[in-house]
């Protein structure tokens, strides 16, 4: 079930709110990845606990990449946001060799929390690094103790460096191979992989990382400070649980009690978490709708601290309208956001099992909202939400986004089968708290059928098909293919001149930071009229010598004037505080920023595409 998770934090707002923001992001990734199912069985599976394992490196090497040990405190913040019951969580501390280890703790109680953050709290420093021996453990970890109906996860917090002991006679070579071969196994039985590395020092080793996570469908995320560590295990979770942070209101302390209000929308949250982000210690009161005041701690309320932050849950919290009052030091800021935890499905209905489509033909799809796998006929719950079809073309690749009506207790529209091609359905809901998605519904209008089994090759409904025309039919195959592929390339080759000689329309504000004296330049406006098919970020900074890493970063035009990003390995690129996927291209409009971080020269890129 997802989870929802309030922070009082004590850090500074600005490091607090990329906490939060970022915490929330990484567990919908380690939710098992959907696979293609048949119309007539198109229904989600429940959702499920997790079983994470945080592998972290010890060794001497993290007294420079993590001096203040923050890696520790973002461990215990990621603890202290997984359900009040149910998930699992195991601990492998590694050097040359696995320093400590705890194995999968079921989290039965705030006790259990506890115990695991004591652990962390007593994890020292060792020589020699050897990252095999780290994930080699965590992964027999995770097979010996992991739940076969929970969504399995290892979070790896290093540097990527290996420091290996030569009196010990072990070679490279050898540490090469059996991190593979952990790394093989982890890709086997499900399990992702989050890399967060550790680059205080300038020595990380983003390849070898980045490597563990690509390999296993999980993300890397790299930091330059130990400050941006809770904020990437902010957004690993959010990311698996599906939440969104909901911004309450900012105050400026003024040494009495300010009142804000908490809307809990509806009876399906299961959890309810408030942070409230300071570099000043604050206290907090609160009171449900009904007027009564709740003690904090409580049976329903849980208060966890550590020595940087301190988190607030609500265990099925009322609805309504909740007041919390917040003291501070005076002319402090105070940032308070909201995270839900929703015990809520969504599910495409089957189609007809008897069904057949074609070109041409109008599917009528509808799908609804389930809770405790029982399904949701409170109208007011769709009506807060919004609804789209996300229809996929699998012979073009286009997706077409369709809204749905979402007047009574259903999300249900209309997609038309415009062409004999293969299209994938899923339905997409969400609201300003949290989001769902239903598992794919598969139609194929080529054949005329639903896409269940393929028939039998060879054959026709009649029976068994004669050797002349099983020939004629193999033939005429050929050529038509043939004809299809000739046709393809001379559209690829149309295609490819044409989008070698587009424009470009706007312009981009370019600033350049420096890390080491923190001076920033003047904001300079590059018009982008005289680039034609793409450009990269180097010619865009006039070919600069030492800024020479940024010819990885290649733009070319988008749709409805937007640009499309492109970038390759070794260089980092952030979006509203988040680490971008840049492979498959980053789709940018006007108004959006972004950051390039240059690592040979410790110089960062601020751009801003204006049109």
């Amino acid at each position: 079930m997802l989870r929802t998770h309030l922070h009082l934090r004590r850090t500074s707002p600005t490091m607090l709110q990329r906490i939060v923001s970022l915490l929330l992001l990484i567990l919908f990734v380690t939710a098992a990845p959907f696979a293609s199912l048949q119309a007539s069985a198109a229904t989600s599976a429940a959702p499920s606990h997790i079983d994470a394992v945080l592998l972290i490196d010890v060794s001497n090497s993290m007294n420079k990449s993590d001096k203040n040990k923050i890696a520790n405190e973002a461990m215990k913040m990621f603890i202290d946001m997984l359900s009040a019951q149910g998930d699992k969580v195991g601990i492998v501390a590694y050097t040359d060799k696995v320093q400590r280890e705890k194995a999968l703790l079921q989290i039965s109680s705030a006790g259990d929390k506890q115990d695991l953050k004591d652990f962390i709290d007593g994890l020292s420093r060792g020589a020699y690094t050897d990252i095999a021996v780290g994930m080699e453990e965590a992964v027999k970890v995770l097979e010996n103790g992991s739940d076969p109906g929970h969504e399995p996860m290892i979070v790896m917090l290093a540097d990527g460096n290996n420091d290996l002991d030569e009196s010990s006679g072990r070679t490279q070579s050898q540490s090469d191979q059996e991190l593979d071969a952990a790394i093989e196994t982890a890709k086997q039985k499900g399990y992702p992989i989050y890399t967060i590395g550790l680059n205080a020092d300038g020595k990380l080793n983003k390849e070898i990382l980045a490597g563990l996570s690509d390999k296993t469908g999980g993300k890397a995320f790299t930091t330059d400070s130990a400050d941006d560590l809770p904020q990437i295990l902010s957004e690993i979770f959010a990311s698996h649980l599906k939440l969104k942070v909901v911004p309450v209101q900012s105050i400026t302390a003024n040494g009495s009690y300010q009142e804000v209000t908490v809307n809990v929308p509806n009876s399906s949250v299961l959890e309810a978490n408030i942070s409230i982000m300071s570099s000043q210690p604050v206290t907090a009161k609160l009171t449900d709708p009904s007027g009564k005041s709740i003690a904090i701690p409580s049976d329903d309320v849980l208060l966890s601290k550590s020595s940087s932050y301190s988190l607030i849950k609500l265990i099925s919290p009322e609805q309504g309208d909740w007041k919390l009052q917040v003291k501070g030091v005076p002319k402090d800021k105070i940032d308070i956001n909201l995270v839900f935890n929703y015990d809520l499905e969504l599910k495409i209905d089957a189609l007809p099992s008897a069904a057949t489509y074609k070109k041409g033909d109008k599917v009528e799809i509808s799908s609804h909202l389930f809770s405790n796998g029982a399904q949701v006929t409170l109208s007011n719950l769709y009506q807060d939400m919004k609804a789209v079809l996300l229809a996929t073309d699998l012979d073009t690749g286009d997706v077409q986004e369709i809204p749905l009506d979402n007047s009574a207790a259903v999300f249900k529209g209309t997609f038309e089968l415009k062409d004999s091609h293969e299209y994938e359905l899923k339905v997409r809901a969400e609201e300003s708290s949290f989001y769902r998605e239903s598992d794919v519904l598969k139609i194929n209008a080529k054949t005329g059928t639903v896409a269940t089994s393929a028939p039998a090759a060879g054959t026709k409904p009649g029976g068994e098909e004669p050797a002349l025309e099983k020939s004629s039919s193999k033939t005429l195959y050929f050529i038509i293919g043939g004809i299809v592929l000739l046709l393809a390339a001379a559209v690829a080759f149309w295609l490819l001149r044409k989008n070698s000689t587009r424009g470009f329309v706007g312009q981009m504000v370019v600033e350049v930071l420096d890390g080491n004296t923190g001076e920033k330049t003047y904001p300079q406006y590059k018009k982008l009229s005289a680039f034609r098919g793409k450009f990269t970020l180097h010619q865009l900074l006039q070919l600069a010598p030492e800024l020479k890493e940024s010819e990885k970063l290649v733009f070319t035009p988008g749709k409805n004037d937007r640009l499309l990003l492109r970038g390759g390995e070794g260089i980092s690129v952030e979006r509203s505080g988040r680490v971008a996927d840049t492979s498959r291209g980053l789709e940018l409009k006007s108004g959006d920023r972004i950051s390039v971080a240059l690592q040979t020269v410790d110089k960062t890129i601020l751009l801003e595409y204006l049109i």
